[in-house]
Formats: structure tokens, C-alpha cells, sequence
């Protein structure tokens, strides 16, 4: 079967630059949401915790139950809340306080112009009072930027109404909530960060997604793919490869196939535009659900080494990419 190599030196490069960002690796959160960004959830989450990241950020308690012995805490951004020692939630909206089990840590995320979950400003006051109501413990405030990796004002903006928040939580009285609202794109493009987290997504795999036009931090792709040969033909001039037989051999050519198809979480891309592998290879004809077909008999080939270049091919972004890699794919570190 296909499989990826995750490097781990690369991966610790990256946290060391998001650390010189922060100036200390406490205050960095590691998101191992949807199997870590494809990189696999326990093995990243050993990884970093290894490095020393004391924090995780999780999409479900499922994924939380999995690693939660590496941390010391773990926020979860979607799910039931529970009452539990190391766990945090997230609090989307007003109804969640009130479904939420007594005693619970929670996070109060607050919509400051995604517009997609979080309460509004102007119910603040109304959950701030609801927590201390449901007897509820409110251990951190958050936000989350809609254009942070992009070169506009509106990182300002909604820093400008965040501020608003925190101003507000503080004076109700809550205190040791931690505040944080930075990303991977905000943290990377700030001059100075006096916040108490950072949560690290798609930057600590090794992505900068930010325009050319703000000051570069390198950083160093994580994951790779691999396919391994299924078997070796000779066609001749005029024969044809795979479903539909969109690939018409020019010249008597050798192809085999290769374990990795959209069954496995490779997108099935389009044939009359073949994508072309880390290696220079285009794919001959259609992807199929387990097989691609390539020119070249080698055992071993890397399909892709860098999921920003491959997004380009396949028009669409470096987090759709790696987040569709299946998990039962083996991940190998090196």
C-alpha cells in the first residue's frame, strides 16, 4: 500500500520558529484536529509532545481520548461539554452554556467578523453571566481571523474588537482565562505577540500560506507520499492506459501502476491536465480508486513532497490535500 514518511527533524523547525514567535513553547498549542492535518493524530501529538508542547487542540473528545496523556491540556473546539480534569470546550454559541455539564472548563470563543461560530459582541454580557449561572469554569477566551494571510487591514480590525472582548471578561471579574486568538498565518506575520496561546495548525506541518509580500519565516514540509509498483507493461505506439483510455502511448513506452488512487484520499484530479509527481512524472490517464499509472518501472516512487505545490496542480489549497490522505495509510517517521 502507499504510505508516508513524516520527517520529524522538519517538524521540529517548525516549532522552533513558531517558538522564536511566541518566545516560549508554553505558550504554543499544537492542533492535531483531523488526524493531525493528515499527518497522523498520535504520532504527531508524540511528537510534539516530545519536543515539550504542553498544549493540544482537538476537533472531538474522541481524538482528545487519544492522546490525552501527552498534555496538559487539551481543548476541544466542537463537541458535547463534559466535565473533565485536563479537557477544555469550546462555547459556539449561548445554547451551549446552558447544555454544558456543571463544573466544566470552557472556552468562550466570540465572533469578532468570521462569522461562522462564536457568540456575538453584543451577547457577551449575556454568556459571561450565563457561565457564572451554570456554574461553569472559564478558563480561556477566544477568537479566530478571517484574513490573517491576507495583506489588508482586517487582522487590525478584528484585533480592535477582540481587545473590546478582553476588556469586558476582565471586568466582570474571571480571572486566570487564558487569551488567544492567533493562527498559524497571524502569528507568523506578528512583530510581537503578548498573548497567553498561539494555536498552531498548518504552519507547524510546514506551510506558509501568507503572500510573498509580508517577511518570509521558512519553514519545512512535514509529510511526503509514496507508492509502491503494483506491476510493469510494455505498450506499444497507440495503446491506451487505464478507464476511458485518456492516455494514448506515443511510442512503445514502459508504465506500471502504483498503489495510490482516490480510494486512499488522492484526488482524482482531472486527466487531460495530468498531475505531475514530486518526481517530474506526469500520471498517464485517469486516477482509478487504488492505482495511478506512471512511466517508469521503479519500485518506489514520492507522489508529492509539498502539498502547496501540489494544490496548485490540483486547484485547490495545501489543507485539502493532506486532510483527505487516509488515515489507515501508514506513516512512517524518518
Amino acid at each position: 500500500m502507499a504510505f508516508i514518511k513524516i520527517n520529524k527533524e522538519n517538524f521540529y523547525h517548525n516549532l522552533n520558529q513558531i517558538t522564536l514567535q511566541t518566545g516560549s513553547k508554553d505558550k504554543v498549542a499544537i492542533v492535531l484536529k483531523d488526524n493531525a492535518y493528515g499527518h497522523g493524530l498520535v504520532l504527531m501529538a508524540k511528537l510534539a509532545s516530545e519536543y515539550g508542547i504542553k498544549h493540544a487542540v482537538v476537533r472531538k473528545t474522541v481524538e482528545a481520548e487519544q492522546i490525552e496523556a501527552l498534555f496538559e491540556t487539551i481543548l476541544v473546539l466542537g463537541d458535547s461539554i463534559m466535565n473533565h480534569e485536563k479537557y477544555s470546550y469550546t462555547i459556539n454559541r449561548l445554547e451551549d452554556i446552558t447544555q454544558a455539564q456543571t463544573g466544566a472548563k470552557v472556552e468562550l470563543k466570540v465572533d469578532t467578523g468570521m462569522h461562522r461560530n462564536g457568540i456575538g459582541i453584543d451577547e457577551l454580557e449575556e454568556a459571561l453571566i450565563s457561565i457564572k449561572k451554570q456554574g461553569l469554569d472559564l478558563v480561556g477566551v477566544m477568537t479566530h481571523y478571517r484574513s490573517a494571510d491576507v495583506l489588508s487591514s482586517e487582522l487590525f480590525w478584528q484585533q480592535k474588537q477582540f481587545e473590546v472582548v478582553k476588556e469586558k471578561v476582565k471586568h466582570f471579574g474571571f480571572k486566570n482565562v487564558r487569551i488567544h486568538s492567533h493562527n498559524s498565518a497571524a502569528i507568523l506575520r506578528s512583530k510581537t505577540f503578548t498573548e497567553d496561546l498561539v494555536r498552531v495548525g498548518i504552519g507547524a506541518y510546514g506551510y506558509n500560506e501568507l503572500p510573498h509580500s509580508f517577511d518570509r519565516c521558512l519553514l519545512k514540509t512535514v509529510l511526503s507520499l509514496h507508492a509502491q509498483k503494483i506491476s510493469t507493461r510494455v505498450l506499444k505506439e497507440g495503446e491506451r492506459v487505464g478507464y476511458g483510455g485518456d492516455y494514448v502511448a506515443s511510442s512503445e513506452m514502459k508504465v506500471s501502476t502504483y498503489d495510490l488512487g482516490y480510494g486512499d484520499g488522492w484526488c482524482r484530479g482531472d486527466a487531460g491536465h495530468p498531475f505531475i509527481t514530486a518526481e517530474k512524472l506526469p500520471i498517464l490517464g485517469r486516477v482509478s480508486m487504488d492505482f495511478i499509472s506512471l512511466a517508469t518501472d521503479k519500485n518506489e516512487i514520492c507522489v508529492m513532497d509539498d502539498a502547496h505545490n501540489a494544490a496548485k496542480q490540483l486547484v485547490t489549497i495545501s489543507y485539502e490535500v493532506i486532510t483527505a490522505l487516509h488515515r489507515d495509510i501508514e506513516r512512517r517517521l524518518v
